[in-house]
Protein backbone atom coordinates (compact mmCIF):
# COMPACT_ATOMS: atom_id res chain seq x y z
CA UNK A 1 0.00 0.00 0.00
CA UNK A 2 0.90 3.53 -1.10
CA UNK A 3 0.35 6.86 -0.10
CA UNK A 4 0.88 8.79 -3.91
CA UNK A 5 3.68 11.11 -2.15
CA UNK A 6 6.68 10.39 -4.34
CA UNK A 7 10.29 9.69 -2.69
CA UNK A 8 12.36 9.96 -5.20
CA UNK A 9 12.92 10.03 -9.00
CA UNK A 10 14.81 7.31 -10.47
CA UNK A 11 16.60 6.46 -13.54
CA UNK A 12 16.52 3.35 -15.66
CA UNK A 13 19.91 1.48 -15.92
CA UNK A 14 19.05 -1.63 -17.97
CA UNK A 15 15.73 -2.94 -19.59
CA UNK A 16 16.17 -6.75 -20.23
CA UNK A 17 13.01 -7.43 -22.69
CA UNK A 18 12.07 -11.37 -22.62
CA UNK A 19 9.38 -12.66 -24.51
CA UNK A 20 6.31 -10.90 -22.98
CA UNK A 21 8.06 -9.55 -19.82
CA UNK A 22 10.84 -7.60 -19.11
CA UNK A 23 13.25 -7.09 -16.19
CA UNK A 24 14.33 -3.32 -15.01
CA UNK A 25 17.05 -1.97 -13.43
CA UNK A 26 16.34 0.94 -11.63
CA UNK A 27 19.17 3.79 -9.98
CA UNK A 28 18.19 5.08 -6.93
CA UNK A 29 19.16 5.98 -3.40
CA UNK A 30 16.83 7.19 -0.74
CA UNK A 31 14.28 4.40 -1.70
CA UNK A 32 17.17 1.82 -1.25
CA UNK A 33 17.19 2.48 2.48
CA UNK A 34 16.56 -0.38 4.15
CA UNK A 35 15.10 -1.92 1.80
CA UNK A 36 15.67 -5.61 0.96
CA UNK A 37 14.93 -8.75 -1.63
CA UNK A 38 10.95 -8.87 -1.41
CA UNK A 39 9.94 -5.80 -0.68
CA UNK A 40 7.96 -3.74 -2.51
CA UNK A 41 8.34 -0.36 -4.30
CA UNK A 42 6.03 1.59 -6.71
CA UNK A 43 7.20 2.52 -10.19
CA UNK A 44 5.38 5.53 -11.43
CA UNK A 45 3.02 4.20 -9.13
CA UNK A 46 3.11 0.41 -10.09
CA UNK A 47 3.57 -1.99 -7.34
CA UNK A 48 6.67 -4.16 -8.68
CA UNK A 49 8.59 -6.22 -6.45
CA UNK A 50 12.49 -6.04 -5.73
CA UNK A 51 13.84 -8.95 -7.01
CA UNK A 52 17.50 -8.29 -6.91
CA UNK A 53 19.81 -5.39 -4.95
CA UNK A 54 22.94 -3.58 -6.13
CA UNK A 55 24.96 -0.71 -4.47
CA UNK A 56 22.54 1.98 -5.76
CA UNK A 57 20.53 -0.28 -8.01
CA UNK A 58 17.63 -2.66 -7.63
CA UNK A 59 15.93 -5.00 -10.57
CA UNK A 60 12.26 -5.17 -10.99
CA UNK A 61 10.57 -8.36 -12.90
CA UNK A 62 7.43 -6.85 -14.52
CA UNK A 63 5.16 -9.40 -16.01
CA UNK A 64 3.05 -9.14 -19.24
CA UNK A 65 -0.25 -7.74 -17.72
CA UNK A 66 1.76 -4.92 -15.94
CA UNK A 67 2.97 -4.48 -19.32
CA UNK A 68 0.02 -4.19 -20.94
CA UNK A 69 -2.03 -2.53 -18.44
CA UNK A 70 0.85 0.48 -17.66
CA UNK A 71 3.79 2.72 -19.52
CA UNK A 72 6.38 0.66 -17.75
CA UNK A 73 7.01 -1.40 -21.03
CA UNK A 74 7.86 2.40 -23.05
CA UNK A 75 10.74 2.75 -20.71
CA UNK A 76 14.36 3.10 -21.97
CA UNK A 77 17.70 3.42 -20.41
CA UNK A 78 18.24 6.85 -19.05
CA UNK A 79 14.01 7.51 -18.28
CA UNK A 80 13.10 8.92 -15.28
CA UNK A 81 10.48 7.18 -13.31
CA UNK A 82 8.34 7.99 -9.88
CA UNK A 83 9.73 6.57 -7.26
CA UNK A 84 7.60 5.43 -3.77
CA UNK A 85 8.56 2.73 -0.89
CA UNK A 86 4.96 1.10 0.89
CA UNK A 87 3.92 2.88 3.16
CA UNK A 88 4.67 1.84 7.10
CA UNK A 89 2.09 1.04 9.24
CA UNK A 90 2.15 4.03 11.85
CA UNK A 91 3.21 6.64 9.25
CA UNK A 92 1.72 9.37 7.54
CA UNK A 93 -0.70 8.93 4.96
CA UNK A 94 0.36 12.37 3.59
CA UNK A 95 -1.54 11.86 0.05
CA UNK A 96 -4.51 9.07 -0.58
CA UNK A 97 -4.66 5.56 -0.05
CA UNK A 98 -2.99 4.15 -3.41
CA UNK A 99 -2.77 0.56 -3.85
CA UNK A 100 0.04 0.40 -6.95
CA UNK A 101 -2.31 -1.56 -8.98
CA UNK A 102 -2.64 0.65 -11.91
CA UNK A 103 -6.12 0.55 -13.53
CA UNK A 104 -5.43 2.03 -17.35
CA UNK A 105 -3.26 4.72 -18.95
CA UNK A 106 -4.50 8.26 -20.06
CA UNK A 107 -2.56 10.79 -22.69
CA UNK A 108 -1.63 14.36 -22.08
CA UNK A 109 -3.17 16.53 -23.53
CA UNK A 110 -1.88 19.63 -22.18
CA UNK A 111 -0.60 22.07 -19.77
CA UNK A 112 -1.06 25.51 -18.87
CA UNK A 113 0.65 27.32 -16.25
CA UNK A 114 -1.54 29.57 -13.65
CA UNK A 115 0.53 31.46 -11.45
CA UNK A 116 2.94 29.27 -9.26
CA UNK A 117 0.51 26.01 -10.37
CA UNK A 118 0.46 24.12 -13.69
CA UNK A 119 -2.97 22.60 -14.54
CA UNK A 120 -2.28 19.23 -16.19
CA UNK A 121 -5.01 17.56 -18.54
CA UNK A 122 -4.95 14.20 -19.32
CA UNK A 123 -8.04 12.00 -21.58
CA UNK A 124 -8.56 8.65 -20.47
CA UNK A 125 -11.42 6.45 -21.62
CA UNK A 126 -15.01 6.22 -20.06
CA UNK A 127 -14.41 3.30 -18.12
CA UNK A 128 -12.01 5.15 -16.20
CA UNK A 129 -13.17 8.75 -16.27
CA UNK A 130 -16.59 6.56 -14.24
CA UNK A 131 -14.63 6.75 -11.10
CA UNK A 132 -13.10 10.12 -11.36
CA UNK A 133 -15.21 12.94 -9.04
CA UNK A 134 -14.51 16.07 -9.00
CA UNK A 135 -12.17 16.78 -5.71
CA UNK A 136 -11.60 13.78 -5.42
CA UNK A 137 -8.23 11.71 -5.82
CA UNK A 138 -6.49 10.20 -8.32
CA UNK A 139 -2.84 8.86 -8.73
CA UNK A 140 -0.70 9.73 -12.28
CA UNK A 141 2.49 7.74 -12.21
CA UNK A 142 2.03 6.97 -8.62
CA UNK A 143 1.93 10.80 -7.88
CA UNK A 144 -1.72 11.53 -5.27
CA UNK A 145 -3.42 14.66 -7.02
CA UNK A 146 -6.51 16.18 -6.37
CA UNK A 147 -9.43 16.31 -9.85
CA UNK A 148 -9.81 19.83 -10.18
CA UNK A 149 -12.07 19.72 -13.29
CA UNK A 150 -13.78 16.59 -14.95
CA UNK A 151 -15.49 16.31 -18.41
CA UNK A 152 -16.51 13.96 -20.47
CA UNK A 153 -13.19 13.26 -22.05
CA UNK A 154 -10.66 14.24 -19.65
CA UNK A 155 -9.82 15.84 -16.00
CA UNK A 156 -7.10 18.07 -15.10
CA UNK A 157 -5.18 18.69 -11.90
CA UNK A 158 -3.17 21.39 -10.31
CA UNK A 159 0.46 20.61 -9.56
CA UNK A 160 1.98 22.70 -7.32
CA UNK A 161 5.96 23.67 -7.38
CA UNK A 162 6.98 21.41 -4.69
CA UNK A 163 5.38 18.22 -6.58
CA UNK A 164 6.63 19.28 -10.51
CA UNK A 165 10.13 19.52 -8.77
CA UNK A 166 9.67 15.84 -6.70
CA UNK A 167 8.15 13.88 -9.21
CA UNK A 168 8.33 13.27 -13.62
CA UNK A 169 5.55 14.72 -14.13
CA UNK A 170 6.26 18.31 -15.43
CA UNK A 171 9.06 16.39 -17.80
CA UNK A 172 6.55 15.04 -19.68
CA UNK A 173 5.00 16.24 -22.75
CA UNK A 174 1.96 16.69 -24.57
CA UNK A 175 1.05 13.29 -26.34
CA UNK A 176 3.16 11.65 -23.10
CA UNK A 177 1.28 8.71 -21.54
CA UNK A 178 0.68 8.21 -18.11
CA UNK A 179 -0.71 5.63 -15.43
CA UNK A 180 -3.89 5.84 -13.31
CA UNK A 181 -5.16 4.56 -10.33
CA UNK A 182 -8.70 5.74 -9.59
CA UNK A 183 -9.79 5.83 -5.98
CA UNK A 184 -10.27 2.59 -4.67
CA UNK A 185 -12.65 3.34 -1.93
CA UNK A 186 -15.27 4.26 -5.27
CA UNK A 187 -14.49 1.11 -6.82
CA UNK A 188 -15.51 -0.78 -3.55
CA UNK A 189 -18.20 0.99 -3.00
CA UNK A 190 -19.90 0.59 -6.57
CA UNK A 191 -18.86 -3.34 -6.16
CA UNK A 192 -21.14 -3.76 -2.90
CA UNK A 193 -23.86 -1.76 -4.54
CA UNK A 194 -24.27 -2.65 -7.71
CA UNK A 195 -22.82 -5.76 -8.63
CA UNK A 196 -23.32 -7.96 -4.70
CA UNK A 197 -27.11 -7.22 -4.28
CA UNK A 198 -28.13 -10.33 -2.01
CA UNK A 199 -30.59 -12.71 -3.70
CA UNK A 200 -34.16 -12.94 -2.38
CA UNK A 201 -34.48 -15.49 0.58
CA UNK A 202 -36.92 -17.62 0.26
CA UNK A 203 -38.81 -19.13 2.87
CA UNK A 204 -38.33 -22.67 4.77
CA UNK A 205 -41.56 -22.78 5.35
CA UNK A 206 -43.85 -25.03 3.32
CA UNK A 207 -47.24 -27.05 3.45
CA UNK A 208 -45.43 -29.70 4.15
CA UNK A 209 -43.56 -28.06 6.95
CA UNK A 210 -47.01 -26.90 8.19
CA UNK A 211 -48.43 -30.47 8.15
CA UNK A 212 -45.70 -31.65 9.91
CA UNK A 213 -45.90 -29.40 12.90
CA UNK A 214 -50.20 -30.57 13.33
CA UNK A 215 -51.11 -27.40 11.14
Amino acid sequence: MFTGIIEEIGVVQSVKKGEISSVLTIQAKKVLEGTKIGDSIAANGVCLTVTGLGKETYEMDVMAETLRRSNLGSLKPGGRVNLERAVKLGGRLGGHIVSGHIDGTGIIKKFRKEDNAVWLTVSAEDSLLHYIVEKGSIAIDGVSLTVAEITERDFSVSIIPHTGEETVLLKKKAGDTVNLECDIIGKYVEKLLYHNQPQEKKSSISMDFLRQCGF
